[in-house]
């Protein structure tokens, strides 16, 4: 079993809990786990629409054997009508685990203060570490482990993009981020990133980013709730783009941890393409998240 009783950010677990939950999370895809969860609920907590968080820890339940509740923003009064510290207890006397998928990181972590089970976090505007399990799990089957790769991240220091640098740095990952420099990792994350043992390397310019980089990595350049800067955005990111060009002369894997806004970030050409894993990392959410449950609830 793992250290951590929460998961709001990846580095929330050990580089020896990251280790043991992608072993476990390679086992239960393998076929060769059969822990179950039996009579376990996992309540689930969305402020912000999903295909893939949704589908993945519901389907993930199932077929361990356990119980999930969709609780969307219809359904629930978090921080409306109810502080969160009172959902957070009465969640906690109905159900196994909590996953909440929201906005404010602040609200995850209130989250986890009153509930007295594990607290996942599906997403909020700083963090998305369940993503970051994927994709560590999808790099570990491509390359056998983590000595000899070499990721670029390309585009945004958003959420997907802060978890990630997190995760690299757990697993002794060689990252090199290229961003606009008005968008790029913030400071805390890098000095979380340093006690860990390993920060990225930072270039300005995408093509040096990817010329010696075996994966590609990149996510939307605008997120939820970031419309009104839109075109703003699109302008600063101008050149950043994953496309034919500037993956010309590289071999590089792809991945995107959708949904993609094809023709931004990345062209269709480019996600369509045999170097693109993008849905075996999509898939990964669904056996990367069984090996979190179970190490948070298994008896």
């Amino acid at each position: 079993m793992i250290e951590a009783t929460d998961v709001l950010d990846v580095d929330d677990l050990t580089a020896e809990d990251l280790t043991t939950v992608l072993d476990r999370a390679a086992a239960i895809k393998a076929g060769e786990d059969d822990t179950d969860l039996d009579r376990q609920t996992l309540a689930m907590v969305f402020e912000k629409p999903s295909t893939r968080t949704r589908a993945s820890f519901e389907t993930a339940m199932t077929r361990l054997g356990g119980h999930a509740i969709f609780l969307g923003p219809d359904d629930i009064h978090l921080g409306s009508g109810e502080p969160v510290k009172d959902t957070a207890r009465a969640l906690a006397g109905y159900a196994d685990a909590i996953m909440a998928r929201l906005f404010d990181h602040a609200d995850a972590e209130e989250l986890a203060a009153y509930a007295d089970v594990p607290v996942i976090n599906g997403l909020t505007d700083d963090a998305h570490p369940c993503q970051t399990l994927a994709d560590l799990l999808t790099i570990r089957e491509r390359f056998g482990g983590f000595d000899d790769a070499t990721v670029a991240w390309v585009g945004d220091g958003n959420n997907v993009a802060q978890s990630f640098v997190l995760g690299a740095a757990l697993a002794d990952l060689d990252l090199t981020v290229t961003t606009p420099p008005e968008y790029g990792i913030d400071d805390d994350v890098l000095d979380r990133a340093a006690a860990l043992g390993r920060t990225p390397r930072f270039v300005d310019d995408p093509a040096d980013a990817v010329a010696d980089a075996d994966v590609v990595y990149t996510d939307v350049w605008v997120s939820m709730g970031e419309e009104d800067v839109r075109e703003e955005k699109l302008q600063a990111f101008e050149g950043f783009q994953l496309n034919a060009d500037l993956l010309a002369g590289s071999d590089a894997l792809v991945m995107h941890c959708l949904p993609a806004h094809r023709g931004e970030e990345i062209t269709d050409e480019v996600v369509e393409s045999d170097r693109s894993i993008v849905w075996q990392q999509a898939e990964n959410r669904l056996h990367a998240q069984a090996g979190l449950l179970v190490e948070l609830l298994a008896e």
